[in-house]
């Protein structure tokens, strides 16, 4: 189903079942597949490639518990040029994904986020609200990107890394902060960062340490407290 205030550019493919609705705009030789839903306002470049079952422009929801309660009146989803988006995938609106952005099957990316150019955002990865990620950064399958994080350009982030942004683990006497992971940092797989913690660039953090403190620009830190290593 397309609705009549649809935008469509030229050489669109359209799958079985899809539903897209009111005030898209889809650009020249973009390609949606099957059962891919495609809520108001959404925003989306030229040769897009969008995976069957996606959801694209989700908006948000709560419920009594939750103590930071989503914005309502949220901004488009905006897809740039050449992005590429997996199947079974979420992406909700207020989110940016620069051109050239490639997101893996099953990801979730929510609102307040931005991904910068020709980043990977990999396989089954949860992108948390009000995130910055920069260019030409990869995240690979599995990972855990908490709310409130940033993560600089040229940074690598291994399979099933984890981080977090409340040290008191909801007590709400911590104001949220996720990790900044500067330039060209590298993260090995099933590493976990605390909240508010630094990676400097070029910093190495080894495979499966847990880092509870800042890592200076350009060493390298292993284990469980993460420890400088020569």
């Amino acid at each position: 189903m397309v609705n009549k205030s649809v935008r469509l550019g030229n050489n669109v493919e359209i799958g079985e079942n899809v539903v897209i609705e009111d005030n898209v705009f889809i650009g020249d030789n973009v390609v949606i597949g099957h059962n891919v839903v495609i809520k108001k306002d959404t925003i989306i470049g030229s040769g897009v490639q969008i995976g069957d079952l996606t959801i694209l422009g989700k908006s948000t929801s709560s419920n009594k518990k939750m103590a930071r309660k989503p914005e309502k009146n949220l901004s488009p989803l905006v897809i740039e040029e050449d992005v590429t988006i997996g199947c079974n995938s979420v992406i909700y609106r207020n989110v940016q994904l620069k051109r050239g952005v490639f997101v893996g099957d099953l990801s979730s990316i929510r609102e307040k986020v931005e991904v910068g150019e020709d980043s990977i955002v990999g396989r089954n990865v949860m992108v948390e609200t009000n995130t910055q990620i920069g260019q030409r950064v990869t995240i690979q399958t599995g990972c855990y990107i908490t709310a409130d994080m940033k993560i600089e350009d040229d940074v690598f982030i291994g399979p099933c890394c984890s981080s977090s942004n409340d040290k008191y683990m909801g007590m709400g006497n911590f104001e949220h902060q996720g990790p900044i992971i500067k330039k060209n940092a590298k993260i090995g797989n099933n590493a976990t960062l605390l909240p508010a913690i630094v990676i400097g660039e070029n910093a190495i953090v080894g495979a499966g340490a847990v880092i509870t403190k800042d890592v200076p620009a350009g060493k390298t830190v292993v284990g469980n407290p993460g420890r400088i290593i020569r």
